[in-house]
C-alpha cells in the first residue's frame, strides 16, 4: 500500500470516528485530505468504494445510515468509537512474552515496523509485554531475498502474481503464474506455497530462486486460500528438498529455538549446553544459517559443516 493511500485511509478513519453523526460522501470528498486529487465524480466514487472495501477488510466497523428515519436524507458513514476501540486485554505474563518475542523475531524492514506498531498498541492498552522474561532469548530470522517483500504483500492482500523462476535442474528461468497462499522459513530458507496456474496444482517455490521482478496479475482479495492448507507440510514434502545429512551440534541451553524445533533429537549435556542432531540438505546453506546463531552453537560433526561455519565467522570478524 502506497504512503499516499495509507494517509488517505487514516484521514478517513479519523474523520468518521470524530464525527457526531453520519458523514455524507459530499462532505467526505470536501474535507478528507487525499480526495482532492479526484477530478471527476466518477473518479471519486471509484476511489471511495475501494477505500470502504479496504476498511471493511481491515475489520473496521463502517456503518451506513441517515440522520432521520422520517426524511430521505443522503446516506452517510460513521465509525462508532465503542465498536472500533481495542477491547480490554487480559494476557498472562507468558502470553505477553510470546507476543513480544514474535515482534522481535522479525528483522526484515517491511515487517519490523508492523511488529513494532503492534507492540505499541498493546502497551498503550496497558499490556505488559514481558521484556524481562525474555532475557537471553535472541530470535533471528532474516529475509534478504528481493522477492520476499512483494510476495509477502501478495500473500497479505491475496492477489495472484507472476515471476521468473529457476528450478534446481534448469539453466534458464521460466515465468510462473501463482496464487500465493503463504510464506514460511524452513532450515534458513524462505518458501512460497500456493497454487501454480501453469501446472494446475499446489506447488512450493524457493524465494532465492525467483530470478526477477514479482508482478501482480489480479485484484486484491481474488485469491482464496484453502482452509486445510499447511504450507510447512508442503515444504517438507517437496521431493527435491529432502535432507542429505545429519549434523551434531552443541547448543547453548535456552537458545536456538528454530534449531530445536527442527531437531531430530535434543540431549542435555550439562546445565549450559545441549547436544542437538539436525538434518540438513546443502552444507553451505546450512552453515550460513548456523552462523547466525553465533556463539550459541558449536558444530561437532560433520567437518564440512563445521569448516563452513568457521569460514563465515572469520569473515564476519574480518579475519583471513
Amino acid at each position: 500500500m502506497s504512503a499516499r493511500k495509507t494517509e488517505r485511509l487514516m484521514n478517513l478513519v479519523i474523520c468518521l470516528l470524530a464525527a457526531r453523526g453520519y458523514v455524507s460522501k459530499e462532505r467526505i470528498r470536501r474535507t478528507v485530505a487525499g480526495y482532492e486529487h479526484c477530478k471527476t465524480d466518477e473518479a471519486f466514487e471509484r476511489m471511495f468504494d475501494r477505500d470502504k472495501e479496504e476498511l471493511r477488510e481491515m475489520g473496521i466497523p463502517l456503518e451506513v445510515g441517515t440522520h432521520s428515519a422520517w426524511f430521505e436524507d443522503e446516506p452517510g458513514y460513521r465509525i462508532r468509537p465503542n465498536a472500533y476501540a481495542l477491547p480490554d486485554l487480559d494476557l498472562e505474563p507468558d502470553e505477553a512474552a510470546v507476543l513480544s518475542l514474535a515482534a522481535r523475531f522479525w528483522q526484515h524492514a517491511s515487517l519490523a515496523r508492523a511488529a513494532s506498531d503492534a507492540l505499541l498498541k498493546l502497551k498503550a492498552a496497558g499490556v505488559e509485554t514481558g521484556e524481562v522474561s525474555l532475557t537471553g532469548i535472541e530470535p533471528r530470522v532474516t529475509a534478504g531475498e528481493p522477492a520476499f517483500e512483494p510476495l509477502w504483500q501478495a500473500v497479505r492482500d491475496r492477489y495472484p502474481v507472476t515471476f521468473p523462476y529457476r528450478r534446481a535442474t534448469a539453466t534458464e528461468p521460466q515465468e510462473r503464474h501463482v496464487e500465493p497462499w503463504g510464506i514460511v522459513c524452513w532450515h534458513g530458507r524462505w518458501y512460497l506455497g500456493g497454487y501454480d496456474r501453469d501446472r494446475q496444482a499446489p506447488r512450493v517455490f524457493r524465494l532465492d530462486r525467483v530470478a526477477g521482478e514479482v508482478r501482480p496479475i489480479g485484484a486484491p482479495g481474488s485469491v482464496r486460500v484453502p482452509e486445510e492448507v499447511n504450507i510447512r507440510a508442503m515444504v517438507v514434502e517437496t521431493d527435491d528438498e529432502r535432507a542429505r545429512g545429519q549434523a551434531r551440534l552443541r547448543l547453548r541451553a535456552g537458545a536456538g529455538f528454530p534449531l530445536r524445533r527442527s531437531a531430530a533429537s535434543v540431549t542435555p549435556e550439562s546445565e549450559e549446553w545441549d547436544i542437538v542432531e539436525v538434518w540438513y540438505r546443502d552444507p553451505e546453506d546450512f552453515a550460513q544459517w548456523l552462523a547466525t546463531f553465533g556463539a550459541d552453537v558449536v558444530v561437532l560433526d560433520p567437518p564440512e559443516v563445521r569448516d563452513a561455519v568457521i569460514r563465515r565467522l572469520k569473515a564476519v570478524a574480518g579475519m583471513s
